[in-house]
């Protein structure tokens, strides 16, 4: 009998397969290859969370919150203060111009190559960051910098007439830019693939406008994505270390304050307060990745 085909894969006999190994007993093995996953998850943060909160709450006469409470006061609630303000607003740069970057890449009037491109610039500039991308900006807005210079000598712009320095508020935004906008080019990418062309035609066939379609179609559906993009970007921003560490102070910023108390140049009895901060900070990033995973999740309604 011709045009029959039988998969030797899906022949069971008695509950076993062709190959003589029930279907059961060839996933079982299935879950090892989640045990790497496991095992870096609990080693390199599970057991590292709960070392930082146990430093952070012990201290000679036992349990305590005093190590909390001073780490949000004096000088540290001020770090935490510059510390969200300029995570916050690099994470809405990174939103605003990687969002704009994204749907430029992925209209359909583009060339072929443009989101090949834009896609492989990002996926590696995303993951740059610490020590070559502090020096990359160093030798081109520093004080003594290529483009400063051009800026100064070619235009009579004098970038640092101000107050502006790469490790203020602004400069720290700009240097940030640099992974957070690609980072969110990769995030917004599947949402915006996800706006089908059957609704803008069925709004427009209704009479409505492209702003209506943005205000009621576009952006509700975006939405999601853009505040999921918001609170990963400001994650990525409040937790950097290597980048904010060659471009500001201790006193400035939460994670170089952590390093400070916890570098061996402090008195006995200070380190529990670095060891809150770093509990502080862990909370923090904490909220913001569980937000970004139930944004994340109402987004995916809109993808497929």
């Amino acid at each position: 009998m011709t045009g029959l085909v039988i998969d030797r894969d899906d022949l069971v006999v008695g509950g076993r397969t062709a190959a003589g190994a029930s279907p059961a007993a060839r996933r079982s093995w299935a879950w090892l290859g989640l045990v790497p996953f496991f095992a870096f998850l609990v080693l390199f943060l599970i057991v590292p969370a709960i070392s930082v909160f146990s430093n952070a709450l012990r201290t000679e006469d036992g349990f305590s919150l005093s190590a909390m409470g001073e780490a949000f006061s004096g000088q540290n609630r001020s770090a935490f203060w510059f510390s969200i303000r300029f995570s916050a607003l690099a994470a809405f740069v990174g939103v605003l111009f990687g969002t704009l970057l994204a749907y430029a890449a992925a209209t359909a009037t583009r060339p072929r190559w443009l989101r090949s491109l834009v896609t492989s610039f990002s996926g590696v500039a995303a993951n740059m960051g610490g020590l070559p991308l502090a020096f990359a900006f160093l030798t081109l807005l520093g004080r003594q910098g290529l483009l400063t210079k051009i800026l100064n000598e070619a235009f009579g712009f004098d970038l640092y007439g101000g107050d502006f320095t790469l490790g203020s508020v602004r400069g720290l935004v700009v240097v940030y830019s640099y992974f957070n906008i690609p980072l969110m080019v990769l995030i917004t990418l599947p949402a915006i693939d996800g706006l089908k062309p059957s609704w803008r035609e069925a709004c427009a066939n209704l009479g409505g406008t492209p702003f209506t379609y943005w205000r009621r179609v576009g952006i509700p559906v975006l939405l999601p994505s853009l505040m999921g993009g918001f609170l990963l970007l400001f994650a990525n921003s409040f937790s950097a270390y290597a980048t904010a560490a060659v471009l500001t102070d201790n006193s400035k910023i939460v994670s170089r304050r952590i390093g400070f108390f916890l570098g061996g140049d402090v008195s006995i009895g200070e380190d529990a307060v670095g060891y809150a901060l770093a509990a502080w900070m862990i909370i923090i990033t904490a909220i913001c990745m569980v937000l970004y995973w139930l944004a994340r999740k109402r987004a995916e309604r809109w993808q497929g």
